[in-house]
């Protein structure tokens, strides 16, 4: 396969998993950690442009993090959204999280302890991880909600590579978010979503490059 024909399939996939939500003002800011820093510099920006009053960060030591930081992806990014100007007491940290279910459930938890009833969210996450971050929401946050939408930084993704995160490890985590895309459903931990048929025939032709 060309690196050409190669570059076309990943940005297929790339897009997929992007819902391309419009923001509307809500309660919250819930940012699920992981091992891209624009995420809270980019939620930390959401919040200094008023679209919510709280900001929440959810995320302990998780696979791609290990290692990488030197404390959890929620105290981690809490630090990067203060010293952009967010007030702590703004800020809610939940820091157990290891997965995307965990960060929905250990969230609610922590809501209710503290006595925080959020009816509208502004979910965010990196790029290739919106469509199942939604879809992990949906299903599993406990009680209705008013309003939901999922972001991330725009990015490209030629131009999402950094000396922290490369290619390989990317393209490799997407496959594995896509994948549980179509197999978690089956299993109580996400809603179905509609796959076309090209998306799927990128996905099979990426596995057979990246494994």
């Amino acid at each position: 396969m060309s690196k050409l024909k190669l570059y076309q399939h990943i940005e297929r996939l790339w897009s997929y998993m992007q819902l391309n939500h419009t923001l509307t003002k809500s309660d919250c800011i819930f940012v699920l950690g992981s091992n891209d820093v624009r995420v809270a510099e980019y939620a930390a920006q959401l919040f200094l442009d008023g679209w919510a009053g709280k900001l929440i960060f959810s995320g302990g030591v998780g696979r791609l993090t290990d290692g990488i930081f030197e404390s959890t992806e929620a105290l981690t990014f809490a630090a990067l959204a203060r010293d952009m100007g967010v007030p702590s007491d703004c800020i809610i940290i939940e820091n157990k999280a290891t997965n995307t279910g965990e960060n929905i459930r250990f969230t609610y938890e922590l809501m209710n302890q503290l006595g925080e009833e959020f009816r509208s969210f502004i979910l965010v996450q990196k790029p290739y991880m919106e469509r199942r971050t939604y879809a992990t929401f949906t299903k599993q946050w406990p009680i209705p909600y008013e309003a939901i939408c999922v972001t991330s930084p725009k990015t490209k993704f030629c131009d999402y590579f950094n000396e922290d995160i490369d290619l390989e490890t990317t393209v490799t985590a997407m496959l594995g978010d896509f994948e549980r895309i179509k197999t978690y459903p089956a299993l109580g931990f996400q809603v179905e979503q509609k796959i076309p048929q090209e998306i799927d025939d990128s996905y099979h032709l990426l596995k057979t490059v990246f494994g």
